[in-house]
């Protein structure tokens, strides 16, 4: 019997049934098709970069992960199922930009609940520091567990609440976003 014949044969039907390692890119950034979340697994439903300022300074490039793929901000945020957005940084951010984007976001998102976040919020502001190129920011929501929140795959914490987690959610998805082609890819759009 031929062990090598046999051994490349195995491997060759490995590659077949695992299929090709698949990646979606945007700005150079590579995001798996799939990510798993509490023994769930999510696709990727977009991708978008966000620029800031008058010269439209590429600050990062994120990613919406769902259990199923939607275009429907306003579904996707009433669901509440389990999701997951990752901000890979292009550039610099210091502690006080980012403390101003989240207390901005919020004010868009959710103005009439912000008495009801701002202990939460604080909670947010409180893990903030500043973040260089190439670093990742993860927020994943399960139902019932709030936002846990990663950087570069390091747990900082979670923030509990549904309302929390719609209202953080409703930063990107809701109908003030930091930028509307941001918000566009991350509802399965072009990533521009």
């Amino acid at each position: 019997m031929n062990f090598r014949a046999v051994g490349w044969a195995l491997a060759g039907a490995l590659v077949l049934v695992s299929g090709p390692v698949r990646a979606a890119q945007c700005d150079g950034v590579a995001f798996p098709d799939r990510v798993t979340v509490g023994g769930r697994v999510l696709q990727l439903n977009g991708l978008g970069i966000r620029k800031a300022t008058f010269f439209r300074i590429k600050v990062y490039v994120g990613a919406l992960y769902l259990a199923h793929r939607s275009h429907d901000a306003a579904a996707i945020l009433n669901n509440g199922g389990t999701s997951e957005i990752v901000l890979h940084f292009l550039w610099h951010v210091t502690t006080g930009e980012l403390r101003e984007a989240w207390r901005e976001g919020f004010a868009h998102s959710a103005s009439a609940q912000l008495p009801a976040l701002r202990s939460r919020i604080a909670i947010l502001d409180g893990w903030m520091h500043g973040i260089d190129s190439g670093q990742t920011m993860t927020f994943i929501h399960r139902r019932g567990h709030g936002i846990e929140y990663l950087l570069d795959g390091r747990e900082r914490g979670t923030i509990p609440g549904t309302d929390f987690a719609r209202a953080f959610l409703g930063i990107w998805l809701g109908p003030r976003p930091p930028g509307k082609a941001l918000r566009a890819g991350l509802l399965g759009g072009r990533c521009e």
